[in-house]
């Protein structure tokens, strides 16, 4: 007598509205089910991305500071280490892939938004720029003349490199926030999903204010091109922008959709585009043009041991890791975007007032509601 194997089912998708989730929110809960699963998942993938990412700030900002209006800088993802051994690695591909890094810049910088993007198209940046661009002209002949011919196009890679400088200092608090949370978490500090939210929150909270400068020596004096004085933060300056660019913007992936004008694929308006982390189908992760491939490949070198062995007992193991590492890290983004919500919200959530009460619904309403099409009622899966 034969049996026939059992087929397994598929477990529905739940789906909730912005209204229950925001309920959700308001009662203490996460955005993210709460599981032993998602915890290890969550925690674990961020460590790794952590590592990273502190890779990354470091090429940045080394980018910003000493190769200022560099116009071949073949040698800038070297951090100024040029030896045989990270020269034959670089040829090799055995590296950190920096150009992922640099495509976040242009998503960000493109998108714009905050006090960043406001500053540098005032006429106090341009008071700022011009004499560190006079400075380097001075030095170089080619750039002097590119400066007469062409008087825009300098101050726009100043713009530019402004933009390496800030998301290298963004990326630069979160790695830290990352790492530590990981420690905590091996400690046995962190035990829910919910304290990893509040942990991020705390983290986002504390460097707040932190400001956000840029300056850079040229012949021996020092040039501001992002001043103090400006009053750039770290929260409302880099993070926010961050959070709506990368998270929920993004830019359509080459290969997936088309870029023609004519065949209406893409939104007209910036501000309807809904390609970002949170929307992402993690299904082409390892395709040909798909940019968050390089992450995944980077971050699949940290990945710990426990986050591995879950991998691992997975049904394709090790063989779809790119795959499994980008729907954790889907995860994660939805807790550090829930951590950012939090720490923006008018009143604290527990709050008795019903006035404060009904601003917070209204608050998180809005955030839920640019929510609805992402894939938050995916990961819900536990």
């Amino acid at each position: 007598m034969t049996t026939t194997p059992s087929i397994p089912q598929l477990q529905p998708v739940p789906v909730y509205s912005p209204a229950e989730y925001v309920e959700r929110l308001l009662s203490g809960g996460t955005l993210l089910p709460n599981t032993d699963e998602n915890l290890k998942e969550v925690v674990g993938v961020l460590k790794a991305y952590g590592v990273v990412l502190d890779a990354y700030a470091i090429n940045l900002q080394y980018i910003a500071n000493h190769q200022f209006l560099n116009l071949v800088p073949i040698l800038k993802y070297f951090d100024g280490k040029v030896t045989p051994q990270k020269v034959a690695k670089h040829i090799w591909h055995d590296r950190i892939n920096y150009e992922y890094a640099e495509y976040v810049m242009r998503t960000m910088m493109w998108h714009g938004g905050g006090g960043l993007d406001a500053y540098l198209d005032s006429d106090d940046f341009w008071a700022c720029c011009s004499p560190a661009i006079q400075a380097k002209s001075r030095l170089n002949p080619i750039l002097f003349v590119f400066n007469k011919i062409f008087p825009e196009y300098l101050p726009e890679q100043v713009r530019q490199l402004a933009y390496y400088s800030g998301l290298g200092q963004f990326w630069r608090v979160m790695s830290d926030i990352f790492i530590d949370l990981a420690d905590c978490y091996e400690q046995k500090k962190i035990e829910s999903v919910d304290q990893v939210v509040e942990f991020i929150k705390a983290g986002l909270v504390a460097d707040a204010t932190k400001p956000i400068t840029y300056s850079v020596t040229i012949s021996g004096t020092s040039y501001d091109i992002i001043p103090a004085s400006v009053g750039l933060t770290f929260l409302p300056d880099t993070a926010v922008p961050y959070v709506e660019s990368i998270f929920f913007r993004g830019t359509p992936f080459f290969g997936t959709v088309s870029y023609n004008a004519q065949a209406h694929q893409i939104p007209i308006d910036q501000a309807h585009f809904g390609y970002g982390a949170l929307f992402a189908d993690p299904l082409p992760i390892g395709g040909a043009g798909i940019p968050p491939t390089l992450l995944m490949q980077d971050m699949r070198h940290y990945v710990p041991d426990y986050l591995e062995r879950l991998y691992d007992n997975s049904v394709r193991g090790q063989d779809d890791v790119r795959v499994q590492l980008s729907q954790s890290f889907q995860k994660s983004m939805f807790c550090v975007t829930e951590a950012a919500v939090r720490g923006l919200m008018p009143y604290p959530s527990d709050t008795e007032d019903p006035k404060e009460r009904v601003l917070n619904r209204d608050y998180l309403s809005g955030w839920l509601k640019r929510l609805a099409e992402s894939r938050l009622n995916v990961v819900q899966r536990a």
